[in-house]
């Protein structure tokens, strides 16, 4: 765990109310600042709406903000990795139709996972989760958890939160869920590419655990115009750390990262600047430059 001499002044990834983060676009500026960051970037996922009021509140806190989104992807046979956006032209007119297609998708399979809950036996108010600016998954836990007739049965089933929800009904196989169909990961590259930004995978060892299928990955999307591999992360551990750095140096990739802040009570991702680098030198190359 990173510590207040060790950890970067840079953290580039973290979200807001835009998505599924806890606090409002400003205020997570604010407890960046407070934390000491200098480079920020607010990566809501599939928007962009957060960046104008993160910008604002950014030169008032007098730190870099580079106007970024997180675009969850589909790769083969995974569902739901994260490609990173950062130093969007995020007024850009295509980049914003490209987000609202990848959103009405999300919404989608939001849609088919709620009806596979009910069929499984599991109240919802569509009133609690259906009301967002960039709906996903987590949304649709906290509507199930929170039901009162579902009480009893999460009780039985040991589930007290979203980490015991997710795994038996909303990952890849478990029984509701249902998968994204844009974009892929070569998509989601071009239309940050073509917005004038800089594309990064995010957090490779959350989303494959396999270390050899994230090095073929890695040179998959590399091969696809991919500039980067978020390298340091929260839940990334020395190897696997030392692992991606040296494919980003053998091929002349970015390397970045972030403690992909949350909110204050987020379980896993509470803390700014919450990261290791190991040692290891970061290469942000044109982000925030």
């Amino acid at each position: 765990m990173a510590t207040a001499q060790t950890a970067p002044t840079f953290d580039l990834q973290s979200h807001s109310t835009c998505s599924d983060g806890a606090l409002a676009p400003v205020d997570v500026v604010e407890r960046a600042a407070k934390a000491g960051v200098a480079l920020l970037a607010l990566t809501d996922h599939d928007t962009v709406d957060g960046v104008p009021e993160a910008l604002a509140a950014a030169r008032i806190k007098r730190i870099e903000l580079t106007p970024a989104v997180e675009m969850s992807s589909v790769h083969d046979a995974y569902e739901d990795l994260h490609i990173l956006g950062y130093d969007l032209d995020h007024t850009d007119s295509a980049l914003l139709d490209a987000l609202e297609d990848f959103r009405a998708d999300r919404v989608r399979r939001i849609f088919a996972m709620a009806g596979r809950l009910r069929e499984l036996g599991f109240a919802l108010d569509d009133d609690a989760f259906m009301h967002r600016e960039s709906l996903g998954r987590p949304h649709l836990a906290d509507a199930v958890l929170a039901h009162p007739d579902n009480a009893e049965r999460l009780a039985r089933e040991g589930i007290k939160g979203k980490k015991e929800l997710f795994p038996p009904y909303l990952v890849p196989g478990a029984k509701a869920y249902v998968a994204r169909s844009r974009p892929t990961v070569e998509q989601a590259i071009e239309v940050i590419h073509a917005a004038g930004g800089v594309a990064v995978w995010a957090h490779p060892f959350w989303d494959v655990e396999d270390p050899a299928e994230v090095r073929r990955a890695i040179a998959t999307f590399a091969a696809e115009g991919m500039d980067g591999v978020e390298v340091f992360y929260p839940e990334h551990s020395r190897e696997q750390a030392v692992l991606l750095h040296g494919e980003c140096e053998a091929r002349g990739l970015l390397s970045t990262g972030s403690a992909d802040f949350h909110g204050p009570e987020h379980e896993h991702f509470s803390r700014f600047r919450n990261f290791a680098l190991y040692g290891l030198e970061p290469r942000l190359g044109p982000i925030g430059a």
